[in-house]
């Protein structure tokens, strides 16, 4: 591959300022010798200025002494044939982000998804100068001094978490030594793997979470069955008191259970929308009615506004039930200062929606930082009262997937001192 005129290689510029250098010396040399034969009058000074003009044209036409050196943007450009064409062509095809290298690690070729994902890539420079990673540089030396692919996980935090998993690869041609061949390329190849690590990262935080529910029961179990062995065997009032506190606890790691089990069947379904009809209206009328018992032991009062006309919907019964019964549940738990609770059924407020449920407690309220988290699993403003109201963590998570599932919207507001009023759109 031939160099292109305009641009000197650092090796042959050296050569050539060597060869002025020496030129130079030559002619002052035989100025000198002019000087001195004019000096004893052995030769005119027309006729020695005259002699060493032309030797000095003499040295002007010689070929390999004019020399032009033009600093350029980049550096060259290979010549690209039809192997070239059919691996760019190869690279465009790919979803992921896809570099070609040249043997000076110079990018000769970049897709679609490498430009979008790192704009500072530009054909004609050295990858050097767009991504700096030393790992991804080191992999990079390695596989141009070995031939071996490399394969290496980047980590970024700037100017958000990423990860990345990039692949180094020769590019090898038939017939060909590729490590001596001097248009030997490589293939850079960018694997995002950035929603693993943080479903994984979910995953392990849910196990966590949800051992460490399951644990605090557990261990309050087994203090009170050693209890009871022990100390209190014949004690008949401890024993009362210690089974009804066992009781509960079991309750809880039921309960614990049978939401984990919800949650995972919900997950299993997301994407299939439900199909059934749905009484909206007598929907909540019998969701009201499963917990009077519960609202008449915190003195609260239910409070059912129903609008005149159609409230059929399409979704799956018994999880709307389930998505009513948790909201009017948590409103009568932490919303009983209020006094009272307000459910209602309208007309949707929101285009591209039907109708509208409401439940308004008029509780403490939270601050507004805590809003955002309220459907995370296992989130908790206060985990000791959240667990004393046998609180799973979960009920809001379920909410959330529920609706999700039947592609409708929840909103959840509130304020401290305002209670707390959480909106569900359904289509």
């Amino acid at each position: 591959m031939d160099e292109p005129q305009d641009s000197l290689p650092v090796s042959r510029l050296a050569i050539a300022l060597a060869r002025i250098t020496a030129q130079a010396g030559l002619l002052a040399g035989i100025f000198g010798v002019f000087a001195v034969l004019v000096l004893f009058g052995e030769l005119g000074p027309v006729a020695a200025l005259v002699g060493f003009l032309v030797i000095l044209a003499g040295f002007a036409i010689l070929p390999g002494n004019t020399i032009t050196v033009t600093r350029t943007a980049e550096l060259p450009r290979p010549v690209l044939d039809d192997d070239d064409d059919a691996v760019f062509a190869f690279a465009d095809a790919l979803a992921d982000p896809c570099l070609v290298l040249d043997r000076r690690s110079v990018v000769v070729h970049a897709n679609a998804a490498a430009h979008r994902q790192f704009p500072a890539v530009s054909n004609g420079n050295p990858i050097t100068f767009s991504l700096r990673n030393p790992e991804l540089v080191q992999a990079i030396d390695t596989v141009m001094r070995s031939g071996t692919v490399r394969s290496i996980e980047l980590h970024e935090t700037v100017p958000s978490e990423t990860w990345d998993k990039v692949v180094v690869s020769p590019l090898r041609q038939p017939g060909r030594d590729w490590l001596t061949d001097e248009d030997r390329q490589l293939v850079v190849t960018v694997q995002s793997l950035t929603e693993l690590k943080r479903v994984e990262a979910l995953r392990s935080d849910f196990i966590a979470n949800a051992s460490h529910e399951l644990r605090t029961p557990l261990a309050s179990l087994l203090g009170f069955i050693d209890t009871l062995l022990g100390p209190a065997a014949k004690d008949a009032a401890a024993r009362e008191k210690f089974l009804g506190i066992m009781r509960g606890q079991a309750e809880r790691m039921s309960k614990l259970i049978d939401d984990l089990l919800s949650l995972s069947r919900i997950e299993m379904h997301q994407h299939v929308r439900p199909t059934g009809s749905i009484d909206l209206a007598g929907l909540l009328r019998e969701v009201r009615e499963g917990l009077m018992t519960q609202a008449k032991t915190a003195d609260v009062e239910i409070r059912l506004t129903l609008f005149e006309g159609p409230s059929s919907t399409t979704g799956d019964r018994s999880q709307l039930y389930e998505v009513f019964e948790n909201l009017l549940d948590n409103a009568i738990k932490y919303g009983a200062g209020g006094k009272f609770v307000e459910v209602s059924l309208a007309p949707a407020e929101r285009a591209g929606f039907q109708h509208q449920v409401t439940v308004i407690d008029h509780g403490p309220g939270v601050e507004p930082e805590h809003v955002p988290r309220l459907t995370e699993r296992f989130y908790r403003i206060d985990a000791d009262a959240s667990r004393k109201k046998k609180g799973t963590g979960l009920g809001l998570a379920i909410v959330k997937h529920i609706v999700n599932r039947h592609r409708g919207q929840m909103t959840i507001k509130s304020k401290p001192g305002e209670g707390m009023r959480v909106d569900v759109f359904l289509p």
